[in-house]
């Protein structure tokens, strides 16, 4: 192994590693040694394998250091001129900054450059060099915080990484990681291009829904040694809104192939249905911007409206499919268009527990005669005769002198069919082959926020829980590996402005002198 730093009139010379870096050897032949005697010596593997990962972090930090000592201190001579023209001057000695990497805590130890002595400093060739991150956590590091921080507890992050890595970071830096690298996100979701449209199906699809994150309760809400009143629980949840676009193939079926299907018939029909291709979320709260309180499911629909202008061809079916909430359905009208190949669908799975309530107002729960009738009305449900079910209804409840509170409930249940008729025709929809039940986004309600944010005793507060939601969107979209390469390159260009005054030197013949 050589390296080529040392120069002799104007040829480079090579210097052996063993010269220039004697630790590296020594901590290798000592590792190899280690090794033989644990053979000589009967070592258990468990015991070797645990001895071996903890060396070779040990090892990875001196062969890291001496990439450092290697690149050298950028000594770009006394003064530069940057990019925009203006001096600045190097440093009266070399300034040490902290690097905290896989493999342990490092020191990079570099000249600096500022306008005069004690100001801001404006240039580092070793950092630009090295494209060092903003923070003193390295790049790997905070994509492996991060990689778990989206997945478990920073409390849990702490640990694992700890006992992994042998490294001791506080939930405070981890949970300031996660914003920082979180507020990347929104640029690289802007800068994304279309998907990869050889796996664009039929149908498009656009779905969404809301879920409740727990929140801080204000300080200034709860005195000290106060208990709350009666009914008053101890946090409060702020609604954050999820949506996804997809594509899917056609699935035709008949109500009959259905029901089957949802009451688990030995006859029914194994066959799979077609995967969801191409699927992104969004996930947004409420929350002020640019000093404006904005609705997060406005910013979700105009992400959804954004993504179905991009990717809908000419006469693809645009379907939307949500729950009875009808804001879902007013912002659909205001965002999404509305044409001779569009179709609104009300999730059939809102549907069925109303189809329930119905039959317990009639027959006793968990009989066979309230099985009977729920069977009976989806089937003429998904055969488009909604309204005749309704009627059915109502007359049964005329004939049964029925009243009090059941017929309170069973005329709720009848609204709530005759407001939402128009997503109810589900014999079209089975014909045509779309899907009728939300389950990826009440999957993404469950995976994306629940999993994560609705844990026991954990409260968020909005910068905290918005950075979660960018980074588990982005993750769960199959982008994590691209969003950060995007990030480190945005952060460096922030950081590194001055290329042409980098490039300007040669590197080698620069350290070399």
């Amino acid at each position: 192994m050589v390296a080529q730093f040392a120069t002799k009139g104007n040829h480079t010379q090579p210097i052996s590693v063993e010269r220039q870096l004697p630790n590296v050897h020594a901590s290798l032949n000592a590792l190899v040694g280690w090794i033989y005697q644990s053979a000589n010596d009967g070592t258990a593997a468990h015991e070797v394998e645990r001895g071996l990962f903890d060396r070779l972090l040990a090892l990875g930090k001196t062969l890291f250091d001496a990439f450092l000592k290697l690149v050298g201190p950028g000594d770009f001579g006394p003064s530069v001129s940057l990019d925009d023209g203006h001096l600045v001057h190097r440093s009266q000695e070399e300034h040490t900054r902290r690097l905290v990497t896989v493999f342990g805590e490092c020191f990079v130890s570099r000249w600096v450059y500022a306008p005069y002595d004690k100001a801001k400093v404006e240039f580092a060739p070793t950092d630009q060099r090295l494209q060092l991150p903003a923070s003193d956590i390295s790049y790997l590091l905070q994509e492996w915080d991060q990689l778990l921080g989206v997945e478990q507890a920073f409390g849990q992050v702490r640990e694992t990484i700890q006992t992994i890595l042998r490294l001791t970071q506080s939930v405070a830096t981890l949970e300031r990681t996660n914003q920082q690298m979180a507020e990347a996100a929104p640029v690289f979701r802007e800068s994304q291009g279309p998907v990869d449209m050889t796996k664009e199906e039929a149908l498009l699809v656009v779905t969404e829904d809301n879920k409740g994150i727990p929140m801080v309760r204000p300080v200034e809400e709860t005195p000290a040694g106060a208990h709350r009143t009666k009914g008053e629980k101890a946090n409060k949840k702020q609604m954050a809104c999820i949506g996804c676009v997809y594509s899917v193939a056609r699935h035709p079926r008949t109500p009959e192939q259905l029901v089957a299907t949802l009451f688990r018939d030995p006859d029914r029909s194994q066959e799979q249905p077609p995967q969801a291709q191409n699927k992104r979320y969004w996930a947004e709260l409420s929350r002020e911007l640019d000093g404006e309180e904005v609705r997060g499911q406005d910013l979700v629909f105009q992400h959804l409206q954004a993504e179905v202008k991009m990717r809908r061809q000419s006469e693809q079916w645009l379907v939307h499919l949500c729950d009875g909430q009808a804001s879902l359905e007013t912002d659909r009208q205001e965002y999404l268009p509305s044409d001779a190949y569009t179709l609104d669908i009300l999730d059939l799975m809102h549907v069925l527990p109303r189809v329930w309530e119905a039959a317990h107002v009639f027959h006793a729960e968990a009989s066979d005669a309230a099985s009977d009738f729920v069977r009976r009305h989806v089937t003429r449900i998904l055969r488009g005769e909604v309204g005749n079910v309704i009627a059915a209804w109502r007359r049964t409840a005329t004939i049964q002198g029925l009243t009090g509170a059941k017929n309170k409930n069973l005329r709720t249940l009848c609204a709530f069919l005759e407001k939402n008729r128009h997503r109810m025709r589900y014999d079209e929809y089975l014909r045509l082959g779309c899907p009728i039940a939300t389950g990826v986004i009440e999957g993404a309600c469950r995976h994306v926020i629940k999993d994560r944010m609705e844990r026991a005793g954990m409260r968020w507060k909005i910068p905290g829980a918005q950075a979660m939601l960018n980074l588990r969107t982005i993750r769960t979209n199959g982008d994590w590996t691209a969003f950060q390469d995007f990030r480190i390159a945005l952060e460096n260009e922030w950081l590194y402005p001055n290329t042409k005054a980098f490039h300007d030197q040669e590197w080698q013949a620069c350290q070399a002198a």
